[in-house]
């Protein structure tokens, strides 16, 4: 929903930060800052390769060229899915890929995978995330900002421009 300046409207706004992370995980991972602090969090349960494997598959959905998209195919293989993987993810056995798909590589080509992997996170860590000392000590600062009273003054002048 827009304004009529086709700016997002107020209730539209009004979720950000934590506030927005903690309505979805597709939000948290929408938000760079929440990236950074979910991986924080996932370093700290040995997992953070879930949500690498997750970001280097959304960037391989948008890479062009057959040759680009070999070579990184290949790279998300022998960094997440091959036995000797530095950081293998946990997926099921009959869903892992062979090598040889390797060689004509299509942009969902990991999104079985993709999903798995998205649903392990969104059960699982996503949850516990919510409740870590990552999440709850960047909220807390978040609202120690909102409540400053620098930002409060800005607010006042805000409205006082918006309202004339």
């Amino acid at each position: 929903i827009n304004d009529s300046e086709g700016h997002p409207s107020s209730s539209q706004q009004a979720l950000k930060g934590t506030s927005k992370w903690a309505t979805s995980l597709e939000n948290l991972l929408e938000d760079p800052e929440g990236v950074k602090r979910f991986r924080e969090f996932l370093k700290k349960e040995f997992s953070e390769e879930n949500v690498l494997f997750w970001l280097a598959c959304e960037e391989f959905k948008k890479t062009q060229g057959k040759k680009q998209m070999q070579e990184k195919a290949k790279e998300i293989y022998m960094t997440f899915l091959s036995s000797k993987a530095s950081s293998q993810v946990n997926v099921e056995g009959q869903s892992r890929l062979s090598e040889t798909i390797l060689d004509t590589p299509h942009p969902l080509m990991f999104q079985k995978l993709q999903d798995q992997i998205f649903n392990l996170m969104k059960y699982d860590s996503y949850s516990r995330f919510l409740k870590s000392d990552v999440f709850l000590n960047h909220k807390k600062c978040e609202e120690q900002e909102e409540n400053s009273p620098e930002a409060q003054t800005a607010a006042k002048r805000a409205s006082r421009i918006y309202n004339t």
